[in-house]
């Protein structure tokens, strides 16, 4: 298949590239915070099978233990001081290229969730996206770059609003890469990516990509 193809193209060419660029990164989480530079989380990939995803580390070590679990939010104190750079530019997603290569992600897939987060999609949900490899990037991961800052700002319970609001409407989004998985699609999606780390507020993901599924009105106003 191509977009495996561009797959393992694209992800040794920017390990190669970055790889000077990684290497101040893993010296600098060695010596500071809890001294660990790379942190392996259980989730969600395909057939709804379990695998480890590698990122930066940039929490605490016991952070799923701790006040406020598998979400984080603006501030959060369980976020290292240099992991809060990490985050917002995305950079600690990086190491996930390893798991390209290994054929466990691809580089636009859904984002593969943890197996709580997982759970709260429909089966129907569940049982299309458990057909492709799980994605670096993604419709999901492109509409709720900001997730963080979206919860932020519900008034109300913020863990009701991310499982019965934004889980099902990113459910939706999920369904229709399954549906429109074309390498058209896949280079659009790459593009947008880039495109969201120089323009944080972007909406062009509207007006380039066909046929997603309508916004919830609860949610228009913060997409």
């Amino acid at each position: 298949m191509m977009i495996r193809f561009f797959d393992i193209l694209f992800s040794l060419i920017a390990i190669i590239v970055l790889m000077p660029f990684m290497i101040p990164i893993m010296i600098i989480l060695k010596l500071t915070g809890e001294h660990y530079i790379f942190y392996l989380q259980p989730r969600v990939g395909k057939d709804g099978k379990e695998f480890k995803v590698i990122k930066f580390a940039t929490m605490l070590k016991d952070s799923p233990n701790l006040p406020g679990g598998v979400l984080t939010q603006k501030n959060d104190p369980r976020i290292l001081p240099f992991g809060r750079f990490l985050r917002k530019t995305k950079i600690n997603e990086l190491p996930q290229l390893i798991n390209i290569l290994l054929g466990q992600m691809s580089i636009v897939g859904p984002r593969p969730q943890a197996r709580k987060h997982y759970e709260l999609y429909s089966e129907h949900v569940k049982n299309e996206i458990k057909k492709v490899l799980p994605g670096l990037t993604g419709i999901g991961s492109l509409v709720f770059r900001d997730e963080e800052a979206i919860l932020d700002k519900v008034p109300g319970d913020r863990d009701y609003f991310h499982d019965n609001i934004i889980t099902p409407y990113k459910g939706e989004l999920e369904i229709w890469w399954t549906k429109n998985m074309t390498l058209s699609n896949y280079f659009k999606i790459i593009i947008l990516t880039a495109w969201a780390l120089i323009f944080p507020k972007t909406k062009l993901w509207k007006k380039w990509l066909h046929g997603l599924p309508k916004i919830p009105e609860e949610l228009e106003k913060y997409l």
